[in-house]
Parts: C-alpha cells; sequence; structure tokens
C-alpha cells in the first residue's frame, strides 16, 4: 500500500522530502529519531463515536493534548472514543503507531472525516508517516489538503478542543 501512495504522489504533483529512520510509535520518539524535515510535527488520532458510526481522522499539533470530550462536543459525536485496530485497519489500511493524514487515501467509502487543528494547518508543511511509522515525509500544507480534496476528504480546520485549555 505504501507504493500505491508514492504512486498516488507522483501522479498528482505532490512534492515531498523522505527520510528513512527506525519505527517511530509516539511523538516522542519521531521528535528523537526522525532527522531534520521542514515542516510541523503532528499527533494523528483515530476516533469513532459511542456506536461506531462515525469516524474521525484528527491532526494536531505533536504537543497537543487534545480534550475528546470536548472535541466529540464541537463535532456533534457523542462518547467519542479512540477507535479499535481493527477499526483503524478496516477504514484507514493502517496499524497502530502509524496513523497518519496520508491514510485517507485508502478510504474509498469517504466514511472518515478529516478534522485538522487550525494551528496545525497554519504551518507551511507537516510531516507524516507514509502508511508505516519507518519513514516521515515532509508535505506542503496546499498539497495535503489538493491530496485530501482529490480522495474525498476535504478536511475541517478547527480549533481542536485541548485539555486545561483556559
Amino acid at each position: 500500500m505504501e507504493q500505491a501512495l508514492y504512486r498516488l504522489l507522483d501522479e498528482q504533483g505532490i512534492a515531498y522530502q523522505r527520510v528513512e529512520h527506525p519505527p517511530a510509535y509516539t511523538c516522542e520518539e519521531a521528535t528523537r529519531l526522525i532527522p531534520y524535515l521542514p515542516g510541523a510535527e503532528c499527533k494523528n488520532l483515530f476516533l469513532c463515536d459511542a456506536k461506531g458510526r462515525r469516524h474521525f481522522l484528527v491532526a494536531v499539533p505533536a504537543s497537543a493534548s487534545v480534550d475528546i470530550k470536548a472535541l466529540g462536543e464541537t463535532l456533534g459525536a457523542k462518547g467519542l472514543r479512540f477507535a479499535s485496530p481493527e477499526r483503524l485497519k478496516k477504514y484507514l489500511g493502517l496499524e497502530p503507531g502509524s496513523v497518519t493524514l496520508l491514510g485517507a487515501f485508502h478510504d474509498a467509502e469517504r466514511a472518515v472525516h478529516v478534522v485538522v487543528d487550525e494551528t496545525l494547518w497554519a504551518n507551511e508543511a507537516i510531516l507524516c508517516h507514509p502508511l508505516v511509522n519507518t519513514a516521515t515525509l515532509s508535505v506542503s500544507v496546499a498539497d495535503l489538503e489538493r491530496l485530501l480534496i482529490h480522495s474525498g476528504h476535504s478536511p475541517s480546520i478547527l480549533a481542536v478542543p485541548r485539555k486545561n485549555q483556559p
């Protein structure tokens, strides 16, 4: 699936910088393991509502601590929670530790709503796993937006609620 992503990036004229690295399962590991790339580090959450009917791929700055309950209220999704690894595989074709905005291209049925924090989206580029956690790409926000729209996942850009936010 990773090769299909690179073909799509090339077909769409999406420019990127790529580095390989040891597996990074957390933002802290990524910061330690990934050589410098231009762009904002991000944290990606795959969430679903209490009944498992609505799914959300949420991207925030790596240092953000998301208030999932408040985010659920913002999105009108009762009982928002982390989705299971099985749901992650079913909807985005990903394994835990590899969640990425680029996973949206796998969701051909458009069952996942993409949400990006406005402070993350304000950067020139964002760092993303290319569907595996052993490499990282730097992709411009403009190209990410174009790719997400092409995949049928026009992102919702909003102020994602943080824990302990005044």
